[in-house]
């Protein structure tokens, strides 16, 4: 089967980021399960801070494979075109980095300067399914830093980076280049970059009905019925409802 197309051949529409930035990665998770898309949720991950504010934007990715020491010793760092570096660098205003670590944790993918570097330039968060290290650096930032756990040894010590914008997988999950990244305090979500319009349409109305089934479920209604809707006389609620907000 073919490579998803390239991210710049698949424009998004202008509001997609602003809609998906109001959705939960919960909804998300739904919307794309009906699409049978059933392995989007990056395994192994969370914020390193309570969210400030939602994590989405286009990936930006980084491949790590397993160190040696004759690539990374400690000198590594000053090559000029080291990866990871490289990565930090080039990775676009709004975009988020994500780092394929081989659900790796036992060292650090990144640590608080070089994400503080990030936060600088623009980017919209990292995602990596290594450490981090400085994790009380990493947490005090306003950008979203998702992340397996704290790991003190430097990522020389295990990973070796490669690649820069090439398809990685993270979490468990595959990530082209472009894709949507979702982030919230429960996880993190990879909207594949072809259904991120469609997925960003639909959030809106469902979180709209959800909203009003935990009303009805704190009037006691039973489940049975109301969610999801199988009982008639639920939709025409739902619609009673949706008119007397609009109202408001």
């Amino acid at each position: 089967m073919p490579n998803p197309q390239p991210a710049d051949s698949i424009p998004l529409h202008p509001e997609t980021l602003d809609r998906l930035a109001q959705a939960s990665t919960a909804t998300v998770a739904t919307l794309l399960y009906k699409r049978g898309y059933h392995n989007a949720y990056v395994q192994g991950v969370a914020p390193f801070a309570p969210c400030k504010k939602p994590l989405v934007g286009p990936a930006f990715t980084l491949r790590y494979i397993p160190a040696r020491p004759d690539t990374d010793p400690i000198e590594a760092f000053r090559e000029p075109d080291h990866p990871q570096r490289v990565a930090v660098e080039q990775c676009p205003q709004g975009a988020v980095l994500v780092m394929d670590c081989r659900q790796d944790a036992s060292a650090a993918s990144a640590g608080s300067i070089l994400l503080t570097r990030l936060e600088m330039r623009g980017a919209a968060g990292v995602v990596t399914d290594g450490g981090i290290r400085d994790a009380e650096g990493a947490a005090a930032l306003d950008m979203p830093v998702f992340g397996a756990k704290p790991s003190a040894p430097t990522n020389l010590t295990k990973h070796h980076a490669v690649d820069i914008g090439l398809p990685v997988g993270c979490g468990g999950v595959a990530v082209y280049p472009g894709d949507i990244v979702l982030g919230d305090n429960d996880g993190v979500m990879i909207i594949p970059r072809h259904l991120a319009d469609e997925i960003a349409a639909e959030v809106g109305p469902m979180e709209d009905f959800e909203r009003f089934v935990l009303e009805e479920v704190r009037r006691n209604v039973p489940i049975i019925g109301l969610y999801p809707p199988t009982d008639p006389d639920t939709l025409k609620r739902y619609d009673d409802w949706r008119a007397r907000n609009a109202k408001a």
